[in-house]
């Protein structure tokens, strides 16, 4: 069966490149009303337009999602224009400034937490009712590889993603007999602007990277676009407070 998304509205926070930016793209495609949101304005508006063009409609939410107030009022923005709000992908994070533990830093640590730790965070907070108010959906958290394994050179955004599973299965469970599921996609090495970063964009260092994954490749942003897509569907109705892996076969060795 198909999916279709024809009638929902649907935000995507960390959509201005990479997986969100994918990842709002197919939902328009798929017939969703797309808020775009991200920090990058510029991104926001190109992925807007991009959508427009293909005759779908969406909106931008210049958003930081470590600042209450912001996402509030993305949310807000989003039901006030659009009436409803039917599903979320919390996407937005960020790797942090790349070092061992011992570098760590609290201005490192303290914007990597905030972004992806609590910014998922207050992003259900003010999803979850608003998707209640409309008869309910779905939401996916941006999760990963590290919410399961060590990553060495990262270690607060590993924790970070730890916590993002976390919090994803206590809110599935809290929300449980209500008419919402809360799930996250576990991506794998994903050929984004993140690992261009991390890597300095050293070719050598990106095919270690790519080679590390059993099926010996990285991924691309459609493919977890795709899994976002399902697991916020009906075809994924009995899935709930789920880490969805979808890295290459990674954690499986």
């Amino acid at each position: 069966m198909a999916i279709d998304y024809t009638g929902k509205v649907v935000i995507v926070t960390g959509a201005a490149n990479g997986i969100g930016k994918a990842a709002a793209l197919a939902f328009a495609e798929h017939g969703a009303t797309v808020v775009v949101a991200d920090v990058k304005e510029a991104g926001c508006k190109q992925v807007v337009a991009q959508i427009k063009q293909n005759g779908g409609d969406a909106m931008v939410s210049v958003t930081n999602v470590a600042d209450e107030n912001a996402v509030r009022k993305m949310v807000a923005d989003a039901v006030n224009r659009y009436g409803r709000l039917d599903a979320a992908f919390n996407n937005a994070g960020t790797e942090g400034v790349p070092g061992h533990t011992t570098d760590l830093t609290m201005d490192n640590i303290t914007n990597v937490l905030m972004t992806n730790v609590a910014g998922t965070a207050l992003c259900m907070k003010y999803e979850i009712p608003a998707i209640l108010q409309a008869g309910g959906g779905a939401i996916v958290n941006a999760a990963s590889i590290a919410a399961h394994i060590g990553f060495a050179g990262v270690p607060i955004y590993a924790a970070s993603k730890h916590a993002v599973a976390g919090l994803t299965k206590t809110a599935a469970l809290e929300f449980a007999k209500e008419p919402i599921r809360i799930n996250a996609v576990g991506p794998g090495v994903i050929d984004t602007p993140m690992v261009e970063r991390f890597t300095g964009g050293n070719a050598e260092a990106k095919a270690g990277l790519a080679a590390a994954a059993p099926m010996g490749r990285m991924g691309q942003p459609e493919e977890i676009a795709k899994a976002v897509l399902w697991l916020c569907s009906d075809e994924a109705s009995y899935v709930n407070g789920s880490v969805l892996m979808a890295d290459g076969g990674y954690i499986a060795q």
